[in-house]
């Protein structure tokens, strides 16, 4: 055998088991990019389902605060241009947790119907997405906060995608958001007001900034 046939034999087989190795890195890659992108989405929408029906049990047998797996849980969002099907559930705080099952309620922020403002956050992309359409909504669409007691009508301010502000931009969140650019889009800079506010990431992929929709609160209605 030839001196030089091991060596050759060594180097194919070093590039088979890398070319192997780059094969499976590519699959896992492709499986993650998978399972974040539709996988998470449909395990969201699975535990918004059981969120939204945990609360509207809650709320057929009298009990006005609702503790899920997921959080504790006090209302049910409708955005009639995103369908008629389209209902997702409150909970309380925006951990990872809270959000995979639904929109997130910012801590510290009013709650709703009440005076301030009652501040959202949800996924845009992953994890159910329920702001994935807030691109297209526009001033004066309904949305709709459900609670035991009373259905809160708010109406858009602003168009979903009218503002766009780094992750750092506490202010609107405030109780009155103040925009600090000359002309920005806020709301009403009027004492009192029953707000809503909207938020999720700008882009569908990763980003540091966040898209704002403003609303305020135009009715009142009993639940049914």
């Amino acid at each position: 055998m030839s001196t030089t046939t091991r060596p050759r034999a060594g180097v194919r087989r070093a590039v088979l088991w890398l070319g192997i190795a780059m094969i499976l890195a590519g699959a896992g890659v492709i499986g993650y990019v998978a399972w974040e992108l539709y996988g998470t989405t449909v395990l969201s929408r699975e535990r918004q389902q059981d969120a939204t029906s945990k609360i509207e049990e809650a709320w057929g047998s009298g009990r006005t605060e609702v503790s899920t797996e997921f959080g504790s849980a006090e209302a049910l969002v409708e955005i009639p241009r995103f369908g008629e099907d389209y209902r997702i559930p409150v909970l309380e705080g925006t951990s990872d947790r809270a959000l995979g099952a639904g929109f997130g309620h910012l801590d510290g922020t009013a709650g709703p119907g009440e005076v301030g403002n009652f501040a959202l956050a949800g996924h845009r992309i992953t994890h159910g997405e329920p702001l994935r359409d807030l691109p297209k909504l526009r001033e004066g669409d309904k949305i709709r906060v459900l609670t035991r007691e009373k259905t809160y009508v708010y109406a858009l301010t602003s168009d979903g995608d009218d503002l766009v502000v780094p992750f750092t931009s506490v202010w609107v969140t405030d109780r009155l958001p103040d925009n600090p650019e000359p002309g920005g889009v806020e709301p009403a800079q009027r004492k009192g007001q029953r707000l809503i506010t909207l938020t999720t990431c700008s882009e569908l992929f990763h980003t540091d900034n966040r898209m704002i929709a403003f609303g305020k609160l135009v009715a009142e209605e009993p639940s049914a």
